[in-house]
Parts: C-alpha cells; structure tokens; sequence
C-alpha cells in the first residue's frame, strides 16, 4: 500500500512536520484545508528523542518514518492555523527588523571608518547611498505596516489593547500581538500563562544536587529569545514610567532582589498581563492585576 493510499484509508491523518526554513508552508497550508490534524515538533525535541530511542540513521526516509514513529508512540496535541492576516503581519515585521539590522550595520561601518586616514570617496560615498536606501525602504515598510494593521480591524483593535498594557509601546506591540497568536496556535487555544512564560524561557531553572551542590535559581531562557529580548526592553522603559510595573518594579528592589532580576520578573509580568488583556479582549486595568 502506497502513502497515499494509506492516507486516502485514514479515518483521520495527523501529520508530524519539523521546520524547514520555510519550505513546509505550502504542505501546512493544504494540509489545514484538508482539515488534517497538524503538529509541527521543534526539531532540537524530535533530535533528543530519536537519540533516547536509538535513532541514528540520518536520511530522508529514515526522518519521515522517525516522525511517524514519534507521532504515534507520543501523541502530540495537534495545533490550528495563524490566521493568515497575522502570517502576513509576521512577514513585514520580520523584513521590518531585517531592514533594521543591515541599516545599522552600515551605520557601523561608516562610523568605524570615518578616522581612516586613506578613505577612499567612492567607499564613503557608496555607504552614504546605501544608508540612505535603507532608511527610505524603511520609512515605506513601516508606513506600510501602519496601513495593513489599519485595513484589519481586529488587529487594531488588539493593537489598541495591548498598548493598554503597562511596558508596551509602539515597537513592543505588534510582535507581541503576533507572539501571543503563534502560542495561541501552538496550544489550540489551550494553553495557560504558566505555558507562555516556559514558551518564552522566562520559567525559573533551579539547580541542586543533594545537599552540598545548589546555584543560584535562574530563568530557562529556552524558546524564543528575540521575545524575551523584546520584552526586556520593552520592561526597561517600562519600570521608568509611572506605573503598575514601575511599582512591581521598585518592590522587588526594595526586597533586595538585583536590579536585572527585577527586570527579568517586570518583562515576565508584561507577558502575563498582556496575555490576559489578549485572552479577554478588554483593556488593562490596574485594579484587576494588581502589581504584587
């Protein structure tokens, strides 16, 4: 029996896909349509496993059936779609941060070679050009993304409610709003705030080994780090303001906890208080999360 003629005999297919850099997007978006269900498995997971389970071949054959067999002795639970508007968001938020780092590479290069002594005009003039590219191609994308949210609104409406949220401003909002879909995606709708904050590595990492071995307790900074990186940020600017979180801030300075510790738990409060306000729709209100 062929793999299509198995998967035209299933009652119900549940397809097990690692991340290719891209190249499953076209599969997953069938896939949806065919209303398989779908888990994509994070590839350093599926590796662990195949070593725990003795796996060492490495083919292409050899990974699909491996993913077969992980699927069937684990049982992932599926997950839905992104909505696509929120796809599209992703992508011009990713060119947007793109056009950020090659733009303030080239700014790098033109400051640390403004002194040299031999500097050629045409150098100098092809960074001058090239910076002044970037910036325009910048300026048009963002004004582009101000256009898209403003054609969607529910997006706008979201985008309007987060920045409700105490810590989240103008750079902060929309790759948050797009983080909090993606682990609404991943979890079906099903996942709590204690799942989104191991999601974004915020989760405490004890370390103890019998009596004599303890190290100070620390965040798993597993997941995805450009968010956790986003909300440090974003709580650096927050805790200067006045604020619930400026006070959940000072509080735990107050109790002697490292000025950076203190950061860490403010990002990780942004996180759940944006989760909430996502979760319900509604506004942030002080007086419903309180900063303890």
């Amino acid at each position: 029996m062929t793999a299509q003629q198995a998967a035209e005999q299933a009652t119900a297919i549940h397809l097990i896909i690692e991340p290719t850099a891209g190249y499953q997007a076209q599969l997953l978006v069938f896939a949806y349509r065919q209303g398989w269900r779908i888990t994509v498995v994070n590839p350093l997971d599926i590796r662990r496993w195949a070593q725990g389970t003795g796996h060492r071949a490495k083919t292409d054959r050899q990974d699909a059936l491996m993913l077969a067999e992980y699927g069937a002795q684990t049982q992932p639970e599926p997950q839905n779609a992104v909505p696509p508007e929120v796809q599209a968001l992703d992508l011009l938020l990713r060119r947007q941060h793109d056009l950020k780092e090659l733009l303030q590479s080239e700014r790098n290069r033109r400051f640390n070679l403004a002194d040299q002594p031999y500097l050629p005009a045409a150098v100098s003039n092809s960074l001058d050009r090239t910076i002044q590219q970037l910036e325009e191609e910048l300026a048009q994308l963002t004004q582009e993304l101000r256009r898209y949210v403003k054609t969607h609104p529910t997006l706008r409406q979201q985008q309007r409610l987060l920045l409700s949220v105490p810590g989240v401003g103008a750079n902060s909002v929309l790759p948050l709003l797009v983080l909090l879909y993606r682990f609404q995606a991943l979890t079906a709708g099903q996942g709590d705030a204690k799942q989104l904050v191991a999601f974004l590595g915020f989760d405490p990492k004890p370390y103890q080994s019998g009596r004599s071995i303890q190290r100070p307790a620390c965040i798993s900074k597993k997941g995805d780090k450009v968010g956790r990186a986003l909300l440090y940020m974003a709580a650096l600017g927050g805790v200067s303001g006045h604020s619930p979180l400026r006070t959940f801030y000072r509080r735990l300075v107050a109790r002697g906890k490292p000025k950076k510790v203190a950061l860490v738990a403010a990002a990780r409060k942004i996180l759940i208080w944006a989760f909430a306000v996502f979760q319900t729709n509604t506004q942030f209100e002080p007086a419903m999360h309180p900063a303890i």
